[in-house]
């Protein structure tokens, strides 16, 4: 019994973990006063959208035109007082494989 309400509360943590992975295209890159803009278009909505770090963070790159993965950090976690959102070559696997940057999505 112990064994089976250890496995519920793990399943749950897990869920509650989830991340959201979209795939996306980044489309350009541009650096404007110390902010590094990156406009991608997102695979399932159809529309293009933003995303923005500080240039010289660590977590901050300017990725190149091309596929990658979309991660929506859980509310709270991240860099930026926004919806976090990390980015990662679409070869990656985003449970194991490092992160290219970290960005606001507004």
């Amino acid at each position: 019994m112990k064994k089976l309400l250890v496995c519920l509360i793990l399943l749950m943590a897990v869920q509650v973990w989830a991340q959201d992975k979209t795939k996306v295209t980044v489309k350009s890159t541009e650096k404007n006063n110390g902010v590094v803009i990156v406009t991608i278009n997102i695979s399932d909505a159809k529309k293009s959208v933003d995303l923005n770090c500080n240039d010289g963070t660590p977590s901050c790159a300017a990725p190149k035109a091309g596929e990658y993965w979309m991660v929506k950090l859980p509310k709270n976690h991240g860099v930026y007082d926004c919806q976090c959102v990390d980015l990662f070559p679409v070869t990656a696997d985003p449970d194991s494989d490092p992160k290219l940057g970290e960005y606001c999505m507004p």
